[in-house]
């Protein structure tokens, strides 16, 4: 069975975003039409009886909340949807209708019946007639045909089958990562992480390079999903170099979530290197002249919202007096991402990527770190707009992203100074003091921000309360010797009492 991936070709991920665009209210009519032609053409190409019945049954689909059908004898569908829905739809009040035709569903379940009739028979002449080698192989063919037409329980199964016969390690790791993007396509998080961490086990056994480099990716993604930023940056960005994994998304959208998670949660010093002058992301995001060529080349080594009115003003301020010496404009032009690592190899990406504009998130990088705040707003308000609303993956935590870099644009420019009027920050972030003053209030009460506001005199002045670290240190290890002697004190006192109680 050799050492290249095995079953890496089902289920079709982008499906499941085309479901999301079918059910998200910020997508636009255009692309709602466009994914629901994308969406029928992959069923009836796959022949996907079982995700036809999932999503467009008239009484169990998760679509059709209004009951639409094709067929006047359908039953109509109560409102509301199934909890298992929320994984795969954007919104609690699903927007996008699937038409159910009674004769495309049986059409498809008995072409998927004969195919199956056919697995079977390959399976049960193995048996006979072959050894253990050819009678995986059948078993495979048959995991992936459920994984294909989107039967997840009976694909998961049926991995777990091979899973169970199979002896090669690297198989099994891609069985593994086959029942992943299965969870990944259903939104199933908890089935996504208890696999990751049985590939994490599988891999540490003695998985090749190949494979434990995939599954940085996959773990990177899936930690995406649970808001661990964090955690999912470093390995996310350590993918880009060596990416391979195009069954799991495109090179453009791990660009995307590679720099909105370094963005979020990396500190200064690892985000001017991991992002800000990585190779691999110059040469997407943009640069001019000699260091888009020394990114190129790799001569530039790489070595934790905003849907609420307040921010709907901060966007509106946005427009006004942007300034002009600002940092440097990043290109308008849509342009596709390439995977560096694969050019000159032979190894080519999969399909042709669709043009992605780039330019809000390299304007969103550069004026964060540059301090320029009022472009850094700007930009921001467009990535929630093309990116954060309209990624099936980022959508669910887009508020939070949104206020985490809000918070994250005022911790750095209050960090270099001792105090600040709050109109002069308001005007370098162009929003409205009134904006400033609530945004930072929720930031300030939640202890994020070491601040006060003081508007009693004047037109307000914020004066930056500084931690002592060192002063920090001496009062914990006080707190916590206190908490120790306690504790023995009360065990002293346990001890003496059971002495005279025997004596």
């Amino acid at each position: 069975m050799g050492s290249d991936p095995q079953y890496a070709k089902w289920p079709a991920l982008p499906l499941a975003q085309h479901v999301f665009t079918l059910t998200n209210p910020y997508a636009t009519k255009p692309a709602q039409q466009a994914s629901l032609k994308s969406l029928q053409d992959g069923i009836n190409e796959n022949k996907m009886a079982p995700l036809y019945k999932y999503l467009a049954h008239p009484t169990e689909g998760i679509l059709n909340s209004t009951g639409e059908t094709s067929s006047a004898s359908a039953p109509a569908k109560p409102t509301g949807r199934k909890p298992s829905a929320a994984g795969m739809v954007a919104s609690k009040t699903v927007g996008g209708t699937l038409p159910w035709d009674e004769g495309v569903y049986n059409r498809l379940k008995a072409d998927n019946d004969k195919e199956l009739e056919e697995f079977q028979k390959e399976e049960d002449e193995a048996v006979e007639q072959a050894g253990e080698t050819e009678i995986m192989a059948a078993m495979g063919k048959r995991a992936d045909f459920f994984a294909k037409i989107g039967d997840k329980d009976k694909a998961i199964a049926t991995y777990e089958e091979v899973f169970e016969k199979t002896g090669i390690l690297g198989t099994k790791i891609d069985l593994v990562l086959a029942i992943i993007r299965m969870g990944l396509f259903y939104g199933d998080k908890a089935l996504v992480k208890k696999h990751v961490a049985r590939a994490k086990t599988l891999v540490d056994s003695g998985g090749d390079w190949d494979r434990r480099n995939r599954l940085k990716a996959y773990e990177g993604l899936h930690l995406l999903t649970v808001r661990s930023y964090n955690l999912a940056a470093p390995l996310l960005l350590d993918s880009l170099s060596t990416f391979t994994s195009y069954e799991l998304c495109t090179y453009s959208n791990l660009v995307v979530y590679s720099v909105l998670a370094g963005s979020v949660s990396l500190k200064r010093v690892d985000f001017k290197s991991k992002v800000v002058d990585a190779p691999e992301i110059k040469a997407i995001l943009g640069a001019d002249g000699d260091d888009k060529l020394l990114a190129l080349s790799g001569a530039i080594s790489a070595g934790p919202g905003a849907e609420d009115a307040d921010m709907r003003d901060a966007a509106a301020a946005t427009g006004r007096d942007v300034t002009t010496t600002s940092t440097p404009v990043a290109p308008t032009k849509a342009m596709a991402a390439v995977n560096l690592t694969t050019l000159g190899t032979g190894m080519d990406q999969p399909e042709a990527e669709m043009a992605v504009d780039f330019s809000p998130l390299a304007q969103l990088v550069n004026s964060l770190y540059s301090g320029h705040y009022k472009l850094f707003f700007g930009a921001l308000a467009l990535v929630e707009e093309q990116f954060l609303t309209q990624d099936r993956y980022l959508h669910e935590h887009k508020v939070w992203f949104i206020r985490e870099m809000r918070l994250r644009a005022y911790q750095q420019l209050l960090q270099s100074y001792r105090v600040v009027g709050l109109e002069s920050m308001a005007n370098d972030f162009g929003v409205s003091v009134d904006f400033l003053d609530r945004d930072l209030a929720k930031f300030i009460a939640g202890g994020r921000i070491p601040c006060t506001i003081d508007r009693v005199t004047g037109k307000g002045v914020i004066e930056t309360n500084r931690p002592d670290d060192k002063n920090k240190q001496y009062q914990d290890v006080v707190k916590q010797g206190d908490q120790l002697i306690t504790k023995l004190q009360k065990y002293g006192q346990a001890v003496r009492l059971r002495g005279s109680e025997r004596a």
